[in-house]
């Protein structure tokens, strides 16, 4: 279906290229929201995005498949935002070691909606790389293949950013635990 909508586009037919925006506005919004970690920024990165696929559309050769293509317009743009803006939130306390059941036993007063809170502020917290490579292997449900491809980086280089981003974010979360930060509400975590 891609394919046909690229043609129409190509011949001419701008008004076609709204369904790219429509089936794929999601999934680049929540890509490039894992790498800036605004929601601003990460519209406007989606915005960018989606003018330079409509601009480079003649150029794009079908090596890959469109969404693969996508992805990887979406994530150099959200990269291009933070050296831009000089604006990379990692987290900076010392990563300590942390067992799994630790992180379990910190979990077990909260609902899943209150977890749900936690992770997705824990993924504010660590580094955009990790956060991406995280949000693709387990949210998207993408292999390290499939991420090396979007991303550009080696498939080598992914497994070892999956390896540090869980480590960082067990201790991101475990440091939130271990302060017991209260979950009031989803979206809001204090």
């Amino acid at each position: 279906m891609d394919n046909l909508h690229i043609q129409k586009v190509l011949s001419g037919d701008t008004e076609s290229f709204r369904y790219f925006i429509m089936n794929y506005k999601d999934l680049a919004f929540s890509v490039a929201l894992s790498v800036v970690k605004d929601e601003f920024w990460a519209e406007e990165v989606v915005q960018e995005s989606f003018i330079k696929v409509f601009n480079s559309l003649k150029s794009f050769k079908g090596k890959s498949s469109f969404k693969t293509w996508l992805y990887r317009i979406v994530i150099n743009e959200a990269f291009q935002r933070l050296r831009d803006e000089k604006k990379e939130h990692v987290y900076s306390d010392k990563i300590r070691e942390y067992d799994l059941d630790d992180v379990d036993d910190g979990f077990k007063g909260l609902n899943l909606e209150e977890q749900e809170v936690v992770v997705q502020k824990a993924l504010k917290l660590i580094s955009a790389k990790e956060s991406l490579v995280l949000r693709l292997f387990y949210f998207d449900g993408h292999d390290n293949k499939t991420i090396s491809d979007e991303t550009g980086w080696s498939e080598a280089n992914v497994r070892v950013i999956l390896y540090r981003a869980r480590k960082s974010l067990l201790a991101v979360i475990q440091e939130m635990i271990n302060k017991n930060i209260k979950v009031e509400s989803y979206g809001q975590a204090k």
